[in-house]
């Protein structure tokens, strides 16, 4: 068994994603301590870092080399000033020089520096090697994972060892959808009152509810900045912003002046059954042309799959519950966290491993279950509906075009959404005791679906639209 985490679950970071940005700029941080402990780092001349797989085969496309220069100068993903990562790239792409971990410089080129590898490492296909050249001319190497939603691992999987050290820690172990429902029935308890007595025991009441605050600030600023933002998306595909204008023609001549005023807005103002579609479309659109222009978003559980849960949270505060506060929000991301964990632990949440799926679908099983649990379904009812979500992603390619995290992915988050919200009303509507397919089952065939699944549409633009469609045809 592992313990996971809601936070390792929803983690705040830069987009366009968590494997392939979030991972690799993670991994260089993770580099610099391990210089650091075996007392390197301060002799370190030069770098060299080498990608291999899918982080070469759409890293450009994915920032990937631009997250190993913010890495390497020891930015935090969490923190950094997002207006300013393009002028510390250029900076460096210009002076060729580079602030190692922010504390000394060393001559660095990442045309030459940052190498592209098109082959695959056996462990995973998110793989880089670092390597630094010390004063005595002595080499050191280390290599790292970037396994979904901006987790990374070595290859002995030493981090893994210490979550199953950490894990007896957790008073209600859970692998499996089997093990969660069975305390619930057990304990006459909700799935969120399960997983929150299990948060309790690695944070404090008071920093869980600081650190689902700020992950629901960064995940409502996403979709705000994001619906008050127009022009075209960055990288060549010439793709024009689409929530700036559908949320003026929704939200008309409303005033508002933050994001929390922004949402009592929309809760007064007039939405017709089919505009309902539309907003929710808007708010998961608008996340991720945040994520698409390296701004910033929670991982949910990936940076690709970033609006889907956002989208469904603010469908629930202005359309279902123009009441609901902070206590709703709490509830909404413990659910979809442990359903997370569940799919990572018995699955992936990796495109390279398991194509679209493991992103959208995922994220729309997270959404689905979360979104039930609030409308008053039982524990039976939220794994049918995460259930349902998943059932409905089953086999869906990664092939982002030119490697961008643009299209299809940006509409994926939307259809994501509405589906946990169908998935949702589904459940709700049935006995759950009479569902014919468990959410362990539709996990395990997940996974079976990842194993099968060509290559070409893991993640690496050899396959599906990233072939139909090129750069040079935008």
């Amino acid at each position: 068994m592992e313990c996971i985490s809601i936070f390792d679950m929803l983690k705040i970071g830069v987009g366009p994603s968590s494997s392939h940005t979030l991972g690799p700029w993670r991994a260089g941080r993770r580099w610099i301590a391990e210089l650091k402990k075996n007392n390197n780092f301060e002799s370190v001349t030069s770098i060299t870092v080498d990608l291999f797989g899918s982080l070469s085969l759409t890293g450009k496309g994915h920032a990937t080399d631009i997250a190993v220069i913010l890495g390497l100068c020891g930015y935090d993903p969490q923190t950094i000033d997002v207006s300013s990562i393009s002028s510390i790239v250029e900076y460096i792409t210009f002076s060729k020089q580079l602030k190692f971990n922010n504390e000394f410089s060393v001559s660095f080129d990442p045309a030459t520096q940052i190498i592209f590898n098109r082959e695959f490492k056996d462990f995973h296909p998110n793989g880089m090697t670092f390597h630094a050249t010390l004063k005595d001319n002595q080499k050191v190497s280390s290599s790292f994972y970037s396994i979904g939603g901006g987790f990374v691992v070595k290859e002995e999987r030493k981090r893994k060892e210490k979550k199953l050290e950490a894990f007896e820690c957790f008073p209600l172990p859970i692998q499996k959808a089997t093990d969660l429902l069975a305390y619930c029935i057990n304990d006459t308890k909700k799935v969120s009152d399960i997983v929150l007595e299990n948060e309790r025991s690695l944070h404090s009441d008071q920093e869980i509810d600081e650190r689902i605050a700020q992950i629901w600030k960064v995940m409502l600023e996403s979709m705000y900045t994001g619906c008050h933002t127009e022009g075209t998306l960055p990288g060549g595909l010439n793709v024009r912003r689409r929530a700036f204008d559908t949320h003026k023609k929704l939200i008309g001549d409303t005033r508002y002046n933050s994001p929390e005023e922004w949402i009592e807005a929309i809760r007064n103002t007039e939405v017709k059954f089919r505009q309902i579609l539309k907003w929710v479309s808007c708010f998961a659109l608008a996340v991720n042309e945040v994520n698409a222009s390296l701004g910033r978003v929670v991982t949910a559980p990936t940076n690709g799959s970033a609006g889907v849960i956002p989208a469904v949270m603010m469908y629930y505060m202005v359309i279902e519950n123009h009441d609901a506060n902070f206590d709703d929000v709490k509830q909404f991301m413990l659910v979809a966290g442990e359903i997370g964990s569940l799919f990572k632990k018995g699955a992936t949440i990796s495109a390279a491993m398991g194509g679209c799926q493991a992103e959208i679908g995922v994220s729309s099983a997270m959404a689905a279950g979360a979104l039930t649990e609030l409308m008053g379904g039982t524990p039976e009812q939220v794994l049918m509906a995460s259930e349902i979500a998943m059932e409905h992603h089953l086999g869906l390619t990664c092939d982002p075009i030119g490697g961008l995290v643009q299209v299809p992915c940006i509409e994926r988050n939307a259809m994501g959404a509405i589906k946990a919200i169908n998935a949702c009303e589904m459940a709700l509507d049935t006995d759950a005791a009479n569902a014919k397919v468990p959410l362990d089952k539709v996990i395990e065939t997940m996974w079976e679906t990842a194993q099968d699944m060509n290559t070409k549409y893991k993640e690496t633009s050899e396959g599906g639209l990233a072939i139909k469609v090129s750069l040079s045809d935008c």
